[in-house]
């Protein structure tokens, strides 16, 4: 009598447990995520889907107060100044949304949609104050878990929120691009040439962002900075600490002073950099 009975292959036992994710819950995440590495290990998928499955199941752990912008941080427009008087300003930043402020950071009003000044200048009407063409702002409380304000923004259709307090003061930011990179990692937009990584402030102060290339880096500031295994300078930074920094710490290294502006516990988003002494000569 012949067997008929199927052998079961390391690679079938596999397929079978990731069937059963399908129909079965798993009783926990620390076994859904034992069977995606497995999953991993044997090539049924490989290491960014891998790395994007864990990135949504860590959204469901994190809140909006982990990865939003601070208030300090926050690029904002005054509601009483005209349209003229800030478009400077939004041409130098090259965001595409501002939240607009009373008479402090802590009062947002509405949102400043960089788009919406493109009619005025056209109409040469730049004379209006921000507050007559500003969008209604949407309100999120600091405790908001990340997956929750990822459906909001698909359900009201908006790509900025403010972050507020228990006592209805804006405490900070989060974008749609915020929650997105938490599953994707950075996301590089259409904006981010050579010149828009790193953006000068006066007094050899700097703003740059984390995934500028360590090339780039090197021929703004003079620098030599090398690595076989990095290619940004927050990785550069992330590889010498051996972490991930944390907002708002700072980091001396090759002669500059790097503080760091954003961050997440996954990643390095934004720092502050200054020399230490006075700036390396650039070259060219």
């Amino acid at each position: 009598m012949s067997d008929h009975s199927e052998t079961l292959t390391p690679e079938k036992g596999l397929l079978r447990r990731l069937s059963a994710l399908f129909t079965h819950s798993p009783r926990d995440k620390a076994t859904l995520r034992e069977i995606l590495f497995e999953a991993y290990r044997h090539g049924v998928i490989d290491k960014e889907a891998l790395s994007m499955i864990e990135g949504v199941l860590h959204i469901s752990e994190l809140r909006v107060r982990d990865v939003m912008v601070p208030r300090a941080q926050m690029e904002v427009v005054e509601g009483y100044k005209t349209l003229e008087e800030v478009l400077p300003f939004v041409v130098e930043t090259a965001h595409s949304r501002f939240p607009v402020v009373g008479e402090d950071r802590s009062q947002v009003e509405g949102i400043l949609l960089a788009k919406d000044l493109l009619p005025h200048v056209l109409q040469k009407s730049l004379h209006l104050p921000v507050k007559q063409i500003m969008r209604p702002a949407l309100f999120v409380p600091e405790s908001k878990r990340l997956n929750a304000m990822l459906r909001e923004f698909r359900s009201s259709r908006q790509h900025m929120a403010i972050v507020v307090d228990e006592y209805g003061a804006a405490s900070g930011l989060i974008t749609i691009e915020d929650v997105l990179e938490q599953i994707v990692g950075e996301i590089a937009d259409e904006h981010d040439t050579e010149e828009s990584y790193i953006f000068r402030h006066g007094n050899n102060t700097f703003t740059v962002k984390a995934i500028t290339p360590l090339e780039v880096f090197n021929r703004h500031f003079g620098t030599g900075f090398e690595s076989d295994e990095v290619e940004t300078i927050g990785g550069l930074i992330a590889s010498h600490l051996g972490r991930v920094p944390r907002r708002g710490e700072q980091i001396e290294y090759g002669g500059l002073i790097f503080q760091v502006v954003r961050a997440d516990k996954r990643r390095v988003h934004l720092f502050r950099v200054r020399p230490k002494g006075d700036l390396p000569k650039r070259h060219g």
